[in-house]
C-alpha cells in the first residue's frame, strides 16, 4: 500500500535518479529479518542452498551496495553487478525509460559501476550481514578495454573469494562489441580462461546469454559451456528487439526488459533446455512478473528465475508475494518441491 501511494511520486522523477533514491532508502531504512519461505521452496543448484527460487537480477545494485536488503525483502538470492575491473561512468544521461503502457523498461547505461576495488570491501561486509542469504556477482568488462577476456579473468580474481557464485555477462547490448563474445570461437576462448583463473577457488560459474541468438548460435553455446562444464546457464538478458510496444519511448536505443519480453525469454529458456538435453541448469529471466510466470518459467526447465523491471512497477513486496503463490501452485499440482517440477512441462 506505501508503495501504491508513493508510485505516482517516484513515475514523475527521472528513472534513475529514481533508482538511486530506492537504494539510498534500502541502505538507510531499518529492515526486520528476512520472511520465511514455505519448506516446498527450498532448492540446490551448483551445491548452493536457496530458501526459494526468486531472485533479483542484476542491474538494480549495480554496485553490491544492498544484497542484505534484498534478501530481508524476501528474494532467495541477490546477483550483484555487472561490476567492471575499473569504474567507469557508462553510457550518456537520460539512459534509462520506462515504457509505462507495457509495462517495461529500456536501458542502455552501459555497465556504469564504481569497478571491483571499491565493491570488494563493502561485499566483505555484506557477507557478514546476509547472513545464509546466496550472493551472486555479475562481472563484465570495460568498454575501453584493450582485452576484455583479460578483464573477465581479473573479475575472477576479484570476486571469487566473495560470491557465492559468479555470472560472466557476455549479453549486454549496451557495449559495443560485447556479444561477440557468443560467438563459439570467442566464448571457448574466454570460458576457458576464466575457468583456468577460478582454479581452486570452489565458486560455481554461470553464463549469461542474450535472448536475441539464432539456433546455431545456442548449439554452439551449449556445447561450448557443458565441455567447460559451467555450472550453469542464465537465460536471458534484455533483447534490442522491440516486439508489439505501445509507448512512444519504444523508439529509443538499449535493450529492451519487463512484460514484452516474457514470450522471447520464455522461448529462448525452451530452445536451451532442448539442446542441452536438460544436462545444464537452467535459470530464467525476462518478463516474470508473477508467480505463474515464475511457475512457467520453472516448469520449462529452470531451477531458479529472476527478476527486476516487474519491481518496478509491482513494489518491493513482489518477492514475497511470487514466493507464496509459487508454493501454492507447487501443492496444487502435487509436487514434493519445487524442485521436482523443474522441466516437468517441457516438450
Amino acid at each position: 500500500m506505501i508503495y501504491s501511494l508513493a508510485k505516482p511520486f517516484l513515475f514523475q522523477i527521472d528513472a534513475e535518479r529514481a533508482h538511486g533514491m530506492t537504494i539510498a532508502g534500502l541502505k538507510t531504512v531499518p529492515m526486520g529479518p528476512a520472511p520465511k519461505s514455505d519448506p516446498v521452496l527450498r532448492t540446490t543448484l551448483a551445491g548452493l542452498e536457496f530458501p526459494n527460487p526468486i531472485g533479483m537480477a542484476p542491474g538494480f545494485d549495480k554496485n553490491g551496495e544492498v544484497p542484505d536488503a534484498l534478501i530481508r525483502m524476501g528474494f532467495g538470492y541477490a546477483e550483484v553487478g555487472t561490476l567492471t575491473p575499473r569504474p567507469q561512468t557508462g553510457n550518456p544521461k537520460p539512459r534509462i525509460f520506462r515504457l509505462v503502457e507495457d509495462e517495461a523498461v529500456i536501458n542502455r547505461l552501459g555497465f556504469n559501476n564504481q569497478g571491483q576495488d571499491v565493491a570488494k570491501p563493502r561485499l566483505k561486509r555484506m557477507r557478514r550481514r546476509m547472513g545464509n542469504g546466496v550472493l551472486g556477482i555479475n562481472i563484465g568488462a570495460n568498454k575501453d578495454s584493450d582485452d576484455r577476456i583479460a578483464d573477465y579473468v581479473t573479475g575472477v580474481r576479484n570476486m571469487a573469494p566473495l560470491a557465492d557464485y559468479l555470472t560472466v555477462n557476455i549479453s549486454s547490448p549496451n557495449t559495443p562489441g560485447l556479444r561477440a563474445l557468443q560467438d563459439k570461437g570467442a566464448l571457448e576462448e574466454l570460458l576457458s580462461a576464466v575457468m583456468e583463473e577460478r582454479g581452486d577457488h570452489n565458486v560455481p560459474v554461470f553464463l549469461k546469454v542474450a535472448p536475441d541468438l539464432e539456433p546455431a548460435d545456442i548449439d554452439d553455446i551449449i556445447d561450448v559451456t557443458m565441455t567447460r562444464e559451467l555450472d550453469a546457464l542464465i537465460v536471458s538478458n534484455t533483447t534490442i528487439t522491440r516486439p508489439d510496444l505501445i509507448s512512444s519511448k519504444a523508439v529509443e536505443q538499449g535493450g529492451l526488459s519487463g512484460a514484452p519480453l516474457k514470450d522471447l525469454a520464455l522461448q529462448r529458456l525452451k530452445d536451451f533446455r532442448q539442446a542441452s538435453g536438460g544436462e545444464i541448469p537452467l535459470i530464467g529471466v525476462g518478463g516474470i512478473a508473477s508467480a505463474d510466470d515464475a511457475y512457467h518459467r520453472i516448469c520449462a526447465g529452470a531451477s531458479l528465475v529472476q527478476l527486476y523491471t516487474a519491481m518496478i512497477y509491482k513494489g518491493p513486496t513482489i518477492s514475497h508475494i511470487m514466493a507464496c503463490g509459487l508454493a501454492k501452485l507447487v501443492k496444487r499440482d502435487g509436487f514434493e518441491n519445487i524442485s521436482a517440477a523443474v522441466g516437468s512441462g517441457a516438450a
